[in-house]
């Protein structure tokens, strides 16, 4: 059984990760991607632009997090 819980683990934090908004994003993503393939839309610009938008922002809650706020920056 830990094994079993251990594997389990592993495969949530590989795909879940740090911040589980970013998952569930990408889910979004590919899934309004496989919906729009159904479709006489082009879909292959949705997942980047899913990127695109969910980068920024995972970014900057993981600096506000570190309580820096961006203004040490290095010279």
């Amino acid at each position: 059984m830990k094994n079993l819980k251990a594997f389990g683990m592993f495969w949530y934090d590989f795909l879940i990760g740090d911040d589980w908004r970013v998952a569930v994003g990408v889910v979004l993503a590919l899934a309004v991607t496989a919906a729009a393939s159904h479709t006489t839309l082009p879909a292959w610009w949705i997942v980047p632009v899913a990127v695109a938008l969910l980068l920024p922002v995972t970014v900057w809650r993981a600096v506000r997090a570190a309580g820096d706020g961006g203004s040490s920056a290095s010279s």
